[in-house]
């Protein structure tokens, strides 16, 4: 059993744990300084908002989508720029392959009794990470605008595009679906969980040599093609804030989300009545044949910067361990996400991350070399997606990009 698979099973069974008791905050005090870069959606806002909140910290916060292109350069300088950076299973392969982020075996044992087990993050044998939350995409879908066309909630992708049809026939919405398919890391995402969800695998069995131009890399992008053509004419332009928006604005009828964005969908803010209230989440699509749903498991968590003053490194592992403590958990933050904190009581909208735990969904491979390829298919992937080229010359460029680099970085021969 993998480290996040062990991981998936402690959420599982704190998740079904259902209302547990926990301590009110108890305040913090961290002498010292605390620089955080992260990502921008609610439930890391309130964390970093709340480990702002120790006193004696000299603190702030840089919480935006360009993140990943900002940790690792913010970590590499002496001293690091950022003390700490939330990451994912996926981007902290980056930083620990770039030595720029520090074992915390020591500042647990000194400050992080209260910390559960399941929330510690070990990689060879040392904790890297402490996680706080579970993530995947799932589908999101309008109750109402399906109720109009006379269609059950698609379970499939080829279900969704029988319900786009529909809902373009009837004069509904000329384009009905959305997509985080925004050039870049987003495209690949959105490659990578319709790939697993056609039973792809990305390299060859035992080692980094990659192998995606195939049967089921070629169906994944030809489904990906077609449902863009019921998306925004736009749609290489669309990250998770852009596609939120079209959504909100009443435009979209039916999209695969990050279960930490559906809240604000959910919401009254930023949307009519007719939108937010018939705004519904359910578990993972499917596709093909496979019987693997086309999603990926994800943790996110906060690592503690290498190059930094003892000082500042327990200062900031206290802040950020206080900003994922059972203090966090109020009404307002407890649907924000599928939290790994103790006291968790799911949430409505938080059905479909539970959903795609329960079907057994795929985490993200935390092998060292599936960024290389995520850097890849992120450039490759728009030219076919304009229509320029063939699903097989764009999955070919994709083996040369990754290839090119996994010499480079050592990970294959040539």
């Amino acid at each position: 059993m993998t480290k996040f698979t062990k991981l998936m099973g402690a959420t599982a069974a704190a998740l079904t744990m259902g209302t547990v008791a926990f301590a009110d905050g108890h305040g913090c005090t961290a002498e010292g300084r605390l620089s955080i870069i992260g990502n921008e959606f609610p439930a890391i806002h309130s964390i970093a908002a709340l480990a702002q909140t120790c006193d004696g910290l000299d603190a702030e916060a840089n919480l935006t989508a360009d993140h990943q292109t900002l940790n690792l350069p913010g970590m590499q300088g002496d001293p690091a720029a950022y003390t700490t950076a939330i990451v994912a299973n996926s981007s902290i392969v980056a930083l620990i392959n770039e030595d720029v982020v520090r074992p915390l075996d020591d500042l647990v044992a000194e400050y992080g009794a209260d910390i559960p087990n399941h929330m510690q993050i070990s990689v060879d044998g040392n904790v890297m990470a402490i996680a706080f939350m579970a993530n995947a995409q799932t589908l999101v879908y309008r109750e109402d605008v399906l109720e109009q066309v006379g269609l059950e909630i698609p379970t499939s992708y080829e279900e969704m595009l029988t319900a786009a049809a529909a809902i373009r026939d009837a004069g509904i919405m000329e384009n009905p679906l959305g997509g985080a398919y925004a050039s870049g890391w987003n495209l690949a995402q959105e490659f990578n969980n319709m790939y697993i969800g056609h039973g792809g695998e990305f390299f060859e069995p035992g080692t980094a040599n990659v192998s995606v131009n195939n049967e089921a890399g070629v169906a994944t992008l030809e489904m990906m093609k077609a449902l863009s053509e019921y998306m925004s004419p736009d749609f290489l332009t669309h990250d998770s804030n852009a596609t939120s928006a079209e959504w909100e604005a009443g435009n979209v009828a039916l999209m695969n989300m990050w279960g930490s964005r559906t809240g604000v969908l959910m919401d009254d803010e930023g949307s009519a009545e007719e939108v937010y209230s018939n705004t519904k989440v359910a578990g993972p699509l499917m596709v093909g044949d496979s019987g693997i749903p086309a999603t990926t498991l994800w943790w996110d968590g906060w690592t503690v910067a290498k190059n930094i003053s003892d000082e500042d490194a327990a200062a900031t592992f206290q802040a950020m361990a206080y900003g994922v403590s059972p203090a966090l958990l109020n009404d307002e933050t407890m649907g924000q996400a599928v939290w790994l904190i103790d006291g968790f009581e799911p949430q409505p909208i938080n059905e479909g991350v539970l959903a795609a735990v329960s079907a057994g969904s795929k985490p993200y491979p935390m092998v060292p070399f599936q960024g290389l390829l995520h850097t890849a298919l992120g450039a490759e992937l728009a030219d076919f997606m304009q229509g320029n080229e063939s699903a097989e010359q764009a999955l070919a460029d994709v083996e040369a990009a990754y290839t090119a680099a996994a010499v480079e970085a050592g990970f294959v021969t040539q």
